[in-house]
């Protein structure tokens, strides 16, 4: 089973000009990010629009960035959808292609009720491709579905013997500990909030996926390397500085919305946002940047204008 470690960016879907997806940015984008030390994509997730994107196109997006899966670089596929039966298929596409692994959020209009459904729910769409690892991708604030992940691993681990592990986009650290160390550490519990990355690596995290990763990957790469070092001064330090760039990410819309604009003012236009995000105006990206040149974003920050 695959063991992951290392930063996962969960990455942007590019539009042209008209909305349409552009997949010819995909290899630029996945060469930058594989010299700025990122280990692989999450892709056709909550910062990839997956909501928003159609059955076909979220199957071009995968075919497009399977390309770019090396040893070095995975590329892990979110199936997750509130029909089932989309699910299933985007699983079995997944498999096809040799994806490194899937994963699915709950659905989020019916809801699962109990910790019962909702693992045969992801029972369901794991058993469409049982040779791919399967991540449950736990984001109680996008969902609305919201269990102790400590009483679904039990139940989990019965019914799904592909399970590699969760996605664990929640504030319970908790909650996360114990499921770090359930069945002996046996599953990936994936760190999902890079405001607070150095609280999962003091609790034992390995691995993590998020949206910043995609432009501040090389911060995060020097915040892992003082914290294996033991140097938690300076850990401590260069989270704070991630913290106050996020700080201005959430202050102009978040991850979709105000992220796009971070992609372009890192040198890759990835387009904007899909309806109903509606992506910020020029004279709000420009006072955007100057915020970010200010606390000196730049310095800290992946360089896709001289790919």
């Amino acid at each position: 089973m695959i063991k992951i470690k290392g930063l996962i960016a969960a990455s942007y879907t590019p539009f042209d000009n008209k909305g349409q997806l552009d997949v010819s940015l995909i290899p630029t984008y996945a060469n930058v990010l594989k010299k700025s030390g990122v280990s692989g994509v999450f892709i056709n997730g909550t910062t990839g629009e997956g909501a928003s994107l159609t059955t076909s196109e979220r199957i071009a997006s995968a075919n497009a960035w399977i390309k770019e899966k090396s040893d070095k670089f995975l590329v892990i596929v979110h199936v997750g959808h509130n029909s089932l039966m989309v699910s299933r298929e985007l699983a079995a596409h997944a498999k096809t292609i040799q994806a490194d692994g899937i994963g699915s959020m709950a659905p989020y209009f019916y809801k699962p009720t109990d910790i019962y459904s909702l693992v045969y729910h992801n029972a369901a769409i794991a058993n469409a491709a049982p040779e791919l690892p399967y991540f449950y991708y736990h984001i109680p604030s996008m969902t609305g579905v919201n269990f102790q992940m400590i009483d679904f691993l039990p139940e989990a681990e019965k019914q799904i013997p592909n399970l590699a592990g969760i996605k664990f986009t929640h504030d319970d650290l908790m909650d996360m500990k114990l499921c770090l160390e359930f069945a002996n550490g046996k599953y990936n519990i994936l760190h999902g909030r890079d405001e607070f990355l150095i609280s999962g690596l003091v609790l034992g995290v390995q691995g993590a996926i998020g949206s910043t990763y995609n432009y501040m990957a090389p911060l995060y790469v020097k915040i892992l390397d003082a914290f294996n070092r033991l140097d938690l001064k300076l850990a401590n330090k260069l989270q704070h500085e991630a913290i106050k760039i996020i700080k201005v990410l959430i202050k102009y819309g978040g991850g979709v919305k105000a992220g796009k604009s971070f992609m372009r003012c890192v040198g890759i236009d990835c387009g904007s946002p899909r309806l109903p995000v509606i992506g910020l105006t020029q004279a709000e990206e420009a006072q955007l940047n100057k915020e970010l040149q200010a606390l000196r974003f730049h310095d800290h920050c992946i360089d896709f204008s001289i790919a």
